[in-house]
């Protein structure tokens, strides 16, 4: 197996033995999906433990990603260039665990033709596939006030987002549209004149653009649906989250499935059976935050596919 790249930005992998534990994939022959590949790390280690016959499966939709997976030498591996909503493109319950590591990778982060970061002068894209859709900035051009508005508050959870969005159409109208990510991050920022210590303004309005653009949260929704329709009975679902929009979603998603299911107009009908057991909810150690600050707000929530319904 060959060695990480050597032309991105280091990227630690976040809660790498856990998810992989908690998978349950040493010395496993099953078919294990890592659905958001990033630069590879939670997958080398499955490779790892996996067993000859063993098969690991990857999606991203990052070309970037794609190009970082063809540097793995293993029959047992395979990549595709797809979003992990996807999923459900598997075979029915053929598959012994679903691993789901959302967010953003520290090399799209670091890279300043990424847009993902106000701490770098470059392009306002955010896009997680550069091959296909509208970027942040395009979104921007067109996009009106109110509606603006309504993504950095849902998105974002950004009390701010109505002077926000009304700064943004006020400049656009003005200047013309906002093209970079130091345009946007200055104009947010002489917008909010308070925040969280040690948090920059435009924080919470990044988030929210980012998460829109590439319709994370409703591709979180339909892969974990569709990892319900893959998993076989006891294969797992371990879901990384870094936010609490993400968590929330895995969290609602595990306890609503974690329960039977009655039908209050047929009382005496018999319950739809739980799908799922709630295994565990997993927190970076102490040391792992002292070595990498960016894995302090991540959730690691696992569990287990019951038997048919």
């Amino acid at each position: 197996m060959k060695g990480p790249s050597l032309d991105l930005p280091l990227h630690k992998t976040v809660l790498l033995d856990e998810a992989v534990d908690a998978l349950e994939a040493t010395a496993s022959q099953g078919t294990f999906v890592d659905a958001t590949f990033g630069r590879g790390g939670h997958a080398r280690a499955i490779l790892a433990r996996l067993a000859p016959q063993g098969r690991l499966i990857a999606f991203d939709k990052d070309p970037e990603a794609v190009a970082e997976a063809a540097r793995i030498d293993d029959p047992r591996f395979s990549m595709r260039h797809r979003g992990f909503r996807d999923l459900g493109e598997l075979p029915p319950a053929s598959v012994a665990g679903v691993l789901l590591d959302l967010g953003v990778s520290s090399p799209q982060i670091d890279t300043p033709a990424r847009g993902f970061s106000f701490r770098f002068e470059g392009p306002l894209d955010m896009r997680m596939d550069t091959t296909r859709g509208e970027s942040v900035a395009d979104w921007l051009a067109t996009a009106e006030a109110q509606h603006i508005a309504e993504v950095i508050r849902d998105y974002g959870e950004e009390r701010f987002a109505v002077p926000i969005a009304k700064a943004i159409a006020a400049r656009r109208q003005e200047q013309g549209p906002i093209s970079t990510t130091t345009e946007l991050a200055e104009l947010v920022a002489g917008t909010v004149k308070t925040r969280e210590p040690g948090q920059h303004p435009a924080t919470r309005t990044f988030q929210a653009f980012r998460i829109f653009i590439n319709a994370e949260l409703e591709e979180l929704q339909q892969a974990l649906e569709a990892s319900l329709a893959v998993l076989q009975p006891g294969g797992r679902l371990a879901v990384i989250s870094f936010h609490s929009l993400e968590d929330r979603i895995a969290k609602q998603f595990i306890a609503r499935h974690s329960r039977d299911v009655y039908d209050r107009r047929a009382p005496f009908v018999a319950p739809r059976a739980m799908k799922l057991r709630a295994v565990a909810r997993i927190r970076p150690s102490q040391a792992e935050v002292a070595a990498n600050p960016r894995s302090r707000s991540a959730i690691l929530r696992v569990a287990e596919r019951l038997g048919d319904d």
